[in-house]
């Protein structure tokens, strides 16, 4: 995992530490969860992204 990388919390997560943190780079997303952040992250691609994102809004 880059240190550099930006992660950022939805602003709908308030304080809690029960949501997930996203890495956006020109090439990819990175997804880990808050609660584990050392346990790792997930790397899609943007494409890959934006598809996962539009499956979990039509189900919510």
């Amino acid at each position: 995992m880059n240190t550099h990388d930006r992660w950022r919390t939805s602003s709908y997560s308030g304080n809690a530490n029960n949501c997930v943190e996203v890495a956006l780079t020109v090439a990819e997303a990175k997804v880990r969860a808050t609660k584990d952040r050392a346990g790792g992250h997930l790397e899609l691609s943007l494409t890959g992204f934006r598809g996962l994102v539009r499956a979990l809004q039509s189900i919510t």
